[in-house]
């Protein structure tokens, strides 16, 4: 089966560049992110089926902004710009772009002149999301005008025979409603591409290439128990059969119950093989001192793979692969030319340079939403497809400061009443991830009629599609009180619970 021709979104530094991308595969149709300064030669290589041009913070006037090559627009790829990327487009093509001094925030109503391709499916009137200060005052030669804005002449134009469309309100975002009709239109009808990236389809895929990559070799797969390792266990173990090793390490960094429930559905239900190996004390001994999160990250990431590495010698016939569950957004985040580090991701960025085995990343390509969906594809149990996201490093990452026996215990403590009472309140649908963190300041408080003096813990709960963005979950106060009340009163050394109202961004929706 062969690859779907990607639809590659050139990144000019936008927010949003990571969830074009991911509307686009709501689409079905497969994409991928890339810097805006790819070169042509690389994209007569890789033959997209369409480019999408992403928005981004600069003017396209400024000294050293983000400028598109006009050799671009001429290899006969339909392209389409969105708020900078049409700028962009507009300037390399002989249109004008300005200041007008009449900025654009938020929601605002789009007049449809001329429907043409892109806007065929909108009313005269339609509520869109604009978010920009420049704006084109004249569209390129040879193109049409199809929309504009109180403020904006040409909020939407395109030259159907070139292939080249551009719009200035952000179709990706769910402020504008009907948004997704307008990239479809792009996709299935300038670009001409069929729905057809599925789960079903990315299975098929999967499955070829791990086939290819590792043919008669053995193989490990780093099982932590999340949706994410056990979809790519899942996918290896349907490519080449028992030749695949799962090995469980406890590292001593899980919440509560998860060691076992990870031998009980592998083991026992899936009846996958399965290596189970307690080092917990390994793990504390070497995070022992240490209070930077990103050099847990490392240390956790370069000891898992050690760990493995020690297991392979002695688990039967060598193999030559280890199977990883990592995704697109770990990628992303652990930094490229246009996405910024964000944080290393300890399945990307902490692995140890002279790793022995050959990396199997068979989800590398994949949002979480999307792996779900190949999840149920494959029969895994809703209680681990639907299961919240875990960080690879585990607790380690939800204390900040020193990781001890005694800070694992407070914050697993706290952890398990918050999931509690997400469930007892009926929220764990509604919510990304709910969890508790372990502050390494103390407080003042006064129980008993004594004075205290002991660790604050704070909750985090978050809503999100993908985690690349995330909005703070408004949970009932009354979910709050019972929360902050048990974890006072049930967990030693606790005397103060906060909650983080912060969304991501700014924040990240881990502390570390």
């Amino acid at each position: 089966m062969t690859d779907p021709r990607p639809v590659l979104v050139l990144d000019f530094g936008a927010q949003y560049a990571q969830l074009i991308a991911r509307r686009v595969r709501e689409c079905h149709v497969y994409s991928e992110i890339v810097p805006f300064d790819v070169s042509l030669a690389e994209l007569e290589v890789r033959r997209p089926a369409g480019l999408i041009l992403s928005g981004g913070p600069a003017s396209v006037y400024a000294p050293g902004a983000p400028a598109i090559d006009p050799g671009l627009f001429s290899l006969g790829i339909p392209v389409l710009g969105i708020c900078y990327g049409q700028q962009a487009m507009s300037r390399a093509l002989g249109g004008r772009v300005e200041r007008t001094g009449l900025r654009e925030y938020g929601r605002t109503t789009l007049a449809v002149d001329e429907p043409g391709v892109l806007l065929a499916d909108l009313p005269s009137e339609e509520t869109v999301w604009m978010s920009h200060s420049d704006t084109v005052t004249a569209a390129p030669p040879g193109f049409l005008v199809t929309a504009r804005t109180a403020s904006t002449p040409v909020a939407a134009m395109e030259d159907p025979r070139r292939g080249l469309f551009g719009v200035q309100f952000h179709p990706e975002v769910a402020h504008t409603p009907r948004g997704l009709d307008v990239m479809k239109r792009f996709l299935y009808e300038a670009c001409g591409l069929l729905p057809e990236w599925t789960p079903a389809g990315v299975i098929e895929r999967a499955v070829e290439r791990i086939r290819l990559q590792v043919g008669d070799a053995h193989a490990l797969c780093a099982l932590s128990g999340g949706v994410d390792s056990a979809v790519a266990a899942l996918l290896v173990y349907k490519a080449i059969g028992k030749t695949l090793t799962c090995v469980f390490v406890d590292t001593g960094l899980l919440r509560e119950g998860e060691a076992e429930q990870v031998v009980d559905t592998f083991a026992d239900h899936l009846h996958v093989p399965l290596i189970h190996v307690q080092r917990s004390e390994q793990f504390l001994a070497r995070l022992a001192g240490v209070t930077d999160p990103e050099r847990k990250r490392r240390i956790i990431g370069e000891l898992f793979i050690r760990v493995f590495e020690e297991v392979a010698r002695d688990a039967g016939p060598e193999p030559r692969f280890l199977v990883q569950g990592t995704l697109y957004p770990d990628v992303i985040e652990s930094g490229s030319r246009t996405a910024a580090k964000i944080k290393s991701h300890h399945n990307v960025g902490g692995l140890p340079a002279d790793m022995e085995l050959e990396l199997v990343e068979p989800l590398r390509d994949l949002f979480k939403d999307e792996v779900r969906k190949v999840g149920e594809e494959l029969g895994l149990p809703e209680e681990i497809v639907w299961r919240q996201p875990f960080p690879g490093p585990g607790l380690a990452v939800r204390i900040v400061g020193e990781v001890t026996s005694e800070r694992l215990g407070t914050v697993r403590a706290a952890d398990r009443i918050v999931q509690e009472e997400v469930r007892r309140a009926g929220l764990a649908p509604e919510l990304w991830q709910a969890f508790a963190v372990l502050l390494s300041v103390q407080s003042v408080g006064v129980m008993g009629d004594g004075r205290t003096y002991e660790n604050p813990v704070v909750i985090r709960a978050v809503t999100s599609e993908d985690a690349m963005t995330a909005d703070w979950a408004r949970l009932p106060y009354e979910v709050l009180e019972r929360m902050g009340s048990r974890i006072v009163a049930e967990v030693p050394g606790v005397n103060r619970v906060a909650y983080d109202i912060s969304s991501k961004p700014p924040a990240t929706i881990e502390w570390e």
